[in-house]
Parts: C-alpha cells; structure tokens; sequence
C-alpha cells in the first residue's frame, strides 16, 4: 500500500506587484496555517517517507514549515521545479516516478494541479482544496508508478482546526 498527502501551499501575499509569481511569499496567515495543520497533523500520522515541494516560495515556505514540525532533515526536502507548472500531469508524473522504497509521501504544490489530482485518483469528490489544505489518499498497488483510483481517508482544511 502506498500513502499520499497532497498539501496546497499556504496563503500568499499579493503585497509585492514587482516580484515574480514564483517568488511570492507566504502572508502572516499563511505561515500560522501551516504551523497549525503541520503541528495537527504530525500528531495525528506517521511521518511521510519523503517530502518533495514545488520551486515556489510559497509552497517551499510551506514544506519548510511543515518539516520543522514532523521533524524530517531540511537536507532531505526533495524541491521540484516542474511541480510549479500547475499542471495534474506534472503532479501525476512526480507521484508516479517515486522511489519504491518510499510507503509515503507528502507533496506541496498548487491549487489546479492538486484540485484535478485529487478528484481523478481520490474517492471523494473535493469542490476545492483550500490553501494549506491536505488530502490523503491510499492506494493498494505496491508500485507508484501503478497508481490508479485510490481511497480519500484525509481532507484537513485549516478553517476546521481554529
């Protein structure tokens, strides 16, 4: 069985108008959100094999956050860059070329992509994953790369733990 956490990034700031879009950081809300799913969650779950983040500041402000708070190594976060296409299929690509090794995984990365992956490999129909939301999915293959229609056990929002 293999074990997936898809985490929207947390709120940004739209503050700075002269930066560009991937190198928008998180806003105070967006990083105390973080805090708090990340805090709720590693007393709640098993800490994932492997945590793999999009380029983005903003999600990799996110993943930073939520490593702290599972205590997995800074030096270990795996950062992809194609995951900021907000594309399902470079979501889909990046989930289905993961390690064997790994049971589990945690991925942060973007609202279309994530909404699109959730809705075609979960159960449950999501409407929208709100930022630093976090789905959880299972799948029974024992290979990633097999990955098809798996179980939803998991959908934290941050409205529902303040």
């Amino acid at each position: 069985m293999k074990t997936l956490y898809i985490v929207r990034h947390a709120k940004s700031s739209w503050k700075y108008k002269e930066i560009e879009d991937i190198d928008r950081p998180l806003k105070q809300r967006g990083i105390k959100d973080s805090h708090l799913i990340s805090k709720f969650l590693s007393k709640e779950i098993k800490r994932p094999d492997v945590f793999i983040s999009s380029s983005a500041n903003r999600a990799l402000h996110t993943a930073v956050i939520f490593c702290e708070n599972f205590k997995y190594p800074l030096s270990n976060l795996k950062i992809r860059r194609q995951l900021y296409n907000f594309s399902d299929g470079y979501l889909v690509k990046t989930v289905k070329a993961l390690d064997d090794d790994f049971n589990s995984a945690i991925i942060f990365s973007h609202d279309h992509g994530i909404n699109t992956f959730v809705n075609k490999f979960g159960s449950k129909p999501i409407a929208h994953v709100a930022t630093c939301g976090v789905i959880g999915i299972e799948f029974e293959e024992n290979h990633w790369k097999n990955i098809k229609k798996g179980k939803t056990f998991m959908a934290e929002m941050p409205k529902n733990h303040k």
